[in-house]
């Protein structure tokens, strides 16, 4: 289903895939691709039946409409799903840190990807024409699993230290979307104005479902929307319980869940 908030219209197909379009026209992806999201190949975790999924079902998607493309880290790096959302005219904002000759999947060069490609810094801002009209500013902010927090083994280490990744804060259409990336719910992200927020609740090597309930409310914003879970099954996650917990905080929430 498509989720319809303020101006904007945001669909979430699986895994950090998401797509919002403002009232103007203007189309821009966060992380799109990976696990057969966007192939039609995916299937529910343990191999359910994927009408009881928690999770957009899987569709073969390519429609080349993006006018905004925004990469997050290494992990969220998929060649393939970047050229079904892209054409020629998209801007793709690809964190400096994503390298993919030390990606071990079969992904492209970030040079062969259609578009104009921006490489954007941990704390950078960037202004994104349309093509056809319509704009959006894209601000980075660190996204990372702190070194002392639930995401740590006993020496610190992390699945993803600082540098690693980066969240991002969308302006467009009058409204602000803001998605953390693979983080956890760092104290920074409770001072961002935020009218939408795409929320990780899966834990692992994320934040957990309580983590960014209490962030949300910190937060504030006018809309929570959990996106990349139960795609796979180190992401599973109790969305309904989330969207409980959420709703008796008083912030509204949605979920967006058995599509297609």
């Amino acid at each position: 289903m498509t989720v319809r908030h303020d101006d904007l219209e945001v669909t979430w197909y699986g895994y950090a895939t998401t797509r919002i379009e403002t009232e103007g026209g203007f189309v821009a992806y966060l992380d799109p691709g990976r696990y057969g999201v966007l192939t039609g190949e995916w299937t529910p975790v343990g191999g359910g039946n994927p009408k009881q999924a928690a999770h957009p079902r899987a569709t073969d998607f390519r429609p080349e409409d993006a006018d905004l493309v925004c990469v997050t880290h290494d992990h969220h790096y998929d060649s393939d799903g970047i050229r079904r959302v892209a054409n020629g005219e998209t801007t793709v904002v690809i964190y400096e840190g994503v390298d993919p000759s030390g990606i071990d999947r079969d992904v492209t060069p970030i040079d062969d990807l259609p578009g104009d490609i921006v490489r954007i810094g941990e704390e950078d801002h960037r202004s994104i024409d349309g093509a056809d009209g319509g704009s959006a500013d894209v601000w980075s902010v660190p996204g990372y699993n702190e070194p002392d927090g639930p995401r740590a083994d006993r020496d610190g280490s992390v699945p993803h230290p600082k540098g690693l990744g980066v969240g991002y804060r969308l302006a467009l259409g009058g409204s602000s979307v803001f998605w953390p990336g693979d983080s956890d719910a760092l104290d920074a992200f409770a001072e961002l104005s935020v009218s939408l927020f795409l929320a990780n609740i899966a834990g692992s090597v994320v934040s957990t479902a309580e983590e960014s309930a209490d962030l949300a409310e910190r937060m504030d914003p006018d809309l929570v929307l959990p996106v990349h879970y139960n795609t796979i099954e180190l992401l599973e996650a109790d969305s309904a319980g989330f969207a409980a917990d959420v709703a008796k905080r008083g912030v509204p929430v949605v979920l967006d869940e058995q599509q297609g």
